[in-house]
């Protein structure tokens, strides 16, 4: 489970394309860390190996920040050098899924490898999904290959990408887009793949003489998986990134991430697996999934640094740290296993939420305020580094995310220690 969404520059504040997603996994505890991968020239010829198969590898390959899984080779969300963000979201299908093809997180790899737009990163990745098809288990604890949706943007566009195995839909965005855990692409795509109506049709799945238009949502979306589970967060995102309209920022993009339908900084203690509100945005579902990682970019025009902010764990007890692809990222920040170690950033993070859930009322409102001082600290600063690196070149924004991650780790170990101290 997992939401994200994007603002285009004709609703934010400032005119910059504004992309978030929480990615939820299953199991809470499944650490994923954050890593840089340079710019990149390979030789002709060259495999690749996913992680499944192996598929031809291109010539040169982009910078690039991305969330990982710690036993994946592709990434839940990330950035690259020329400004794509992309995200991935299980979605279920009617088509049979492969135990063996690309999974959803090695396209959002190769999109972010291989596209310098948004537009450039959907060709990258619908060829792909036409060529060698979806498959292989997206978890670590169980066997469960799936689908996926895609949400792709850039400095001045955004896409949705909506796949059943091999078939697929795009729709470019208009001024904002939601997406969830369900296809969403109805008879408004406005590109598909060139067998999907065939197909559809073959299966007994549409009628093309008394249907009109093609609906790809209604083609291929499987019906026998409850729509409340993602239609309500897809509708809550929506109505808050719409609801500020013209006004909306990172900030704004935070606090979506962190949304628990609007209860409060305490998500819900009880939950009813038939109630929508139970899957929040912030998600707090163990066994349907968690938010283990989430980010917030800000995508720079022309030649302006574009912003990945980054943040461990759930959201709301979460602090999220600006990165940039321009400079490497602080090595400790990719740490990280199957197995909790005192110097991963994402295993610190989980011990501070179990610690916090002891004391849910009492600690949530603590660690909340103390990192949004932080952030507020960290965002004063941010501007004159990011102007400093104009003049300079990367060295500043190295030192900046070297000193933010130092005292990030220092602030969450004394929260740790005593999580009533203010």
């Amino acid at each position: 489970m997992c939401d994200s969404v994007v603002a285009l520059g004709d609703i934010t504040a400032d005119g910059r394309v504004l992309f978030a997603k929480n990615s939820d996994r299953v199991p809470a505890d499944e650490c994923q860390p954050l890593v840089h991968h340079p710019r990149r020239r390979h030789p002709s010829g060259e495999a690749l190996r996913c992680q499944y198969i192996e598929i031809p590898q291109v010539s040169e390959t982009a910078a690039l920040i991305g969330s990982r899984p710690y036993w994946l080779w592709g990434f839940e969300h990330g950035l690259n050098e020329h400004g794509v963000a992309i995200g991935n979201h299980t979605v279920f299908a009617r088509d049979p899924v492969s135990d063996v093809g690309l999974m959803g997180m090695d396209l959002v790899r190769l999109g972010l490898e291989r596209g310098r737009s948004a537009r450039e990163a959907v060709e990258v990745m619908t060829h792909l999904i036409e060529r060698h098809g979806q498959g292989g288990s997206g978890f670590v604890d169980t066997h469960w290959p799936y689908h996926n949706s895609f949400l792709v943007a850039d400095r001045g566009q955004a896409y949705v990408l909506e796949t059943s195995d091999r078939h697929w839909a795009v729709r470019r965005v208009d001024e904002t887009a939601s997406v969830s855990n369900h296809l969403g692409i109805g008879s408004d795509w406005d590109e598909i793949s060139s067998d999907a109506v065939a197909h559809a049709c073959a299966q007994g799945w549409w009628r093309t003489e008394a249907e009109g238009r093609f609906d790809f949502a209604t083609a291929f979306r499987d019906q026998n998986y409850p729509a409340f589970i993602s239609s309500g967060r897809q509708r809550r995102t929506r109505e808050l990134v719409t609801a500020r309209r013209g006004q909306v920022t990172a900030a704004t993009m935070r606090a979506i991430l962190r949304d628990h339908y609007g209860e409060g900084l305490v998500p819900r203690a009880d939950h009813d697996p038939e109630d929508e509100r139970s899957y929040a945005v912030c998600q707090h579902a163990p066994g349907i999934g968690c938010t283990t990682a989430s980010t917030v970019v800000r995508l720079g025009r022309d030649d302006e640094l574009s912003v990945y902010w980054g943040s461990f764990g759930s959201p709301c007890l979460g602090v999220f740290l600006p990165y940039y692809v321009d400079a490497p990222l602080p090595p400790v920040l990719a740490k990280g296993g199957a197995v909790a170690t005192p110097d991963s950033p994402w295993w610190r993070f989980y011990e501070l939420a179990r610690s916090v859930a002891e004391e849910p009322s009492e600690r949530t409102p603590i660690v909340r305020a103390a990192w949004d001082a932080f952030e507020a600290r960290v965002e004063v600063e941010r501007l004159e580094v990011e102007a400093r690196a104009g003049r300079e070149g990367p060295a500043p924004l190295a030192a900046f995310m070297q000193t933010n991650v130092d005292a990030m780790m220092s602030e969450l170990e004394s929260l740790i220690a005593n999580p009533r101290s203010t």
